[in-house]
């Protein structure tokens, strides 16, 4: 049996191996990482905090009051969408295009996910800081993505309907 000494050594044989306690304890951290994560998810999407999710979401008490979201402006956020370039990974119609965006409209994500994503992103999408751009303009941003129109019913374009027969 190896002691933790020689787990811990580099030796000939190339960079050290971890010991089974190293392991355990670096897949316990991915796992409370995984958990912190979750919670801040949970808590997003339901207006709770992260102490109310983290007790349990069965008697956890409710925030009474919410976060109230700014209203926002279509036409504002038509403007912005151009003026602060938005189209140009997703497109004038918000529909995006395999390699630069993903589609925001219709039916965008809850404008708490998108100001969260817009701060900070993932992938290639530089961040926006509030001094950038405002929540207000974030706001106004989705409601014009939301006033996009729906595509029609997949059953109501004829050649889907013959397609399918």
């Amino acid at each position: 049996m190896k002691t933790v000494r020689e787990y811990d050594s580099e030796g000939d044989n190339g960079p050290a191996v971890q010991s089974p306690l190293q392991k355990a304890t670096a897949v316990r951290a991915g796992r409370v990482r995984f958990l912190v994560l979750l919670t801040m998810a949970v808590a997003t999407w339901t207006g709770m905090t992260s102490q109310s999710v983290l007790a349990g979401l069965k008697d956890a008490p409710r925030d009474t009051k919410p976060a109230k979201e700014p209203a926002g402006s279509v036409e504002n956020g038509r403007r912005l969408f151009t003026e602060y370039g938005c189209y140009e990974c997703h497109n004038r119609d918000a529909q995006g295009a395999t390699g630069t965006g993903p589609r925001l409209g219709p039916n965008p994500d809850p404008l708490s996910v998108i100001i969260l994503y817009v701060r900070n992103p993932t992938g290639e999408m530089p961040p926006y800081t509030e001094k950038v751009v405002s929540d207000q303009d974030l706001a106004d941003i989705h409601a014009f993505l939301e006033s996009l129109p729906r595509p029609p019913d997949a059953k109501s374009i004829p050649l889907l309907k013959d397609a399918s027969r």
